[in-house]
């Protein structure tokens, strides 16, 4: 019996337009950028950018007179980046960290994060980043996942159960940041203005194992001691076999950089 369950770990510029690409995802990641109000003249920043999903979404708003800074630090999401702008003027793309931001103090007035603040080293210290770029009166737009709301029918409820556990602690960095964002914004002292929740639902096991990475997680949780094999196989089976459903939540924040 091959010992692969699922998709293998796609590479990360076609998992993240694939992701950006879905219903779900285009409803939110538009929802995002119209709370942010990004308006002609303004230089807007996308920390995180990946491969430049939003970036040419957000040249369009500023227009011919902004700029679009997208900072990322992996090299290859930066040239797939790159290859999706080059026909955008008002784009720049730099190689750069989170923690670290490679642009001047106070000069940014539109900031969005996108399922970034769950990988990174100190979620506080890149918000505390965020705020140093943008200027008095300037809006910061995050988004993030809260895993623990990871929801995969099953009649083996158990194991959907222990899947969504070792999701959270084994997995992923931050898995809860989501649910802290209004929090973690605030102590960084911005002021909250707008806190949403949406529920992306999946009806299809394919793209659900692809963005989920059902087998290949579920394979780890084997690996590790954490589910029974004969179990943890039978339980991918039958999810394979269908209906199938799975929904998570996903939190977004706007707050503000105070004028004074």
């Amino acid at each position: 019996m091959s010992m692969t369950l699922g998709v293998s770990r796609p590479d990360q510029a076609a998992y993240m337009l694939r992701a950006a690409a879905a219903d779900a995802g285009r409803a939110y990641k538009r929802e995002l950028i119209d709370l942010l109000d990004v308006r002609p003249g303004h230089t807007a920043l996308d920390v995180g950018c990946g491969p430049g999903t939003d970036l040419p979404a957000l040249a369009e708003r500023v227009g011919p007179a902004g700029t679009v800074i997208g900072v990322d630090r992996d090299p290859a999401m930066l040239a797939e980046a790159r290859l999706r702008t080059d026909a955008l003027p008002a784009v720049e793309i730099r190689e750069g960290d989170a923690h670290a931001l490679p642009v001047e103090p106070g000069t940014v007035d539109r900031v969005k994060t996108d399922r970034v603040l769950m990988h990174v080293a100190e979620p506080a210290d890149v918000l505390a980043q965020l705020h140093l770029a943008t200027r008095p009166g300037g809006l910061i737009g995050l988004t993030e996942p809260d895993w623990d709301t990871l929801a995969v029918d099953a009649e083996d409820l158990d194991t959907s159960r222990a899947f969504t556990r070792y999701t959270t602690s084994r997995v992923v960095r931050h898995a809860t940041v989501g649910r802290g964002l209004a929090r973690l914004a605030t102590r960084a002292g911005l002021t909250v203005e707008t806190a949403l929740a949406t529920t992306p639902v999946f009806r299809d096991f394919q793209d659900a194992d692809h963005t989920l990475g059902l087998g290949r997680n579920v394979q780890r949780a084997i690996k590790d001691g954490v589910i029974d094999e004969t179990r943890g196989r039978r339980w991918f089976a039958a999810l394979s076999e269908g209906p199938f459903f799975a929904s998570f939540t996903l939190i977004s924040v706007v707050c503000r950089r105070p004028v004074s």
